[in-house]
């Protein structure tokens, strides 16, 4: 199975789904991560023109550990991510060119602006891919099986997959701990460990679960 991942910045793909992602590459999937931007206003300490560079080679080895090695890195101005021909163009392409049969996807409701950027593209995206309409777009149409909004900044309110993560949790862990520049800010790792470990306990799936709502 061909599975793509949509994160907003490199890490929040580790964070959303990073257990379901190493669950998909042990079952043999394929695994394609699009990062929207580069996470280069991440910092308060980092300049950003220095940060971008740093943040793609985190995310080259995080995915490394998890034995995902297809990365894109589309570098959209971080904080500034736009819903705008250009970007639905791109999305629709590579959708059809890659025919993902999984896509993940931040939640509708996410906090943080680029995350809620990143919905509304891949989910028009998404639907223009399986359309014959869109002539100026490559490739032929492709409809994609299944999407799964994971969440990040905002816990989901209403779920509708649990993914018990259990097995994978460590190693998520480690992939994270390799996002070097964002725990230096916050810790990330305590907070997503923490929400997995309590969504295993409130669904009752697993000790450590990831919860995604269906597209």
């Amino acid at each position: 199975m061909k599975v793509m991942v949509f994160a907003p910045h490199p890490d929040d793909e580790i964070l959303g789904c990073g257990g379901t992602l190493a669950a998909h590459v042990e079952a043999g999937d394929s695994v394609t991560v699009v990062y929207m931007t580069s996470g280069e206003a991440g910092s308060r300490y980092i300049p950003k023109e220095q940060l971008g560079p740093i943040r793609e080679q985190e995310a080259l080895k995080a995915c490394a550990l998890l034995g995902i090695t297809d990365l894109v890195f589309l570098r959209n101005p971080d904080s500034y991510l736009s819903y705008d021909k250009d970007n639905l163009l791109y999305l629709t392409s590579f959708i059809r060119n890659k025919q993902p049969d999984y896509i993940y996807l931040p939640h509708q409701a996410d906090a943080h602006r680029d995350h809620r950027v990143t919905y509304e593209l891949v989910v028009e995206a998404r639907t223009r891919a399986a359309e014959p309409w869109f002539k100026e777009c490559q490739g032929e149409p492709w409809k994609v099986s299944l999407a799964l909004a994971y969440e990040v900044w905002t816990p989901i309110q209403r779920y509708s997959r649990i993914v018990d993560i259990t097995p994978y949790i460590d190693k998520k862990i480690d992939a994270l701990s390799l996002h070097r520049s964002q725990l230096m800010e916050l810790r990330y790792d305590e907070a997503v460990r923490g929400l997995n470990r309590y969504r295993g306990i409130m669904t009752g799936e697993g000790d450590y679960c990831e919860c995604f709502q269906i597209i």
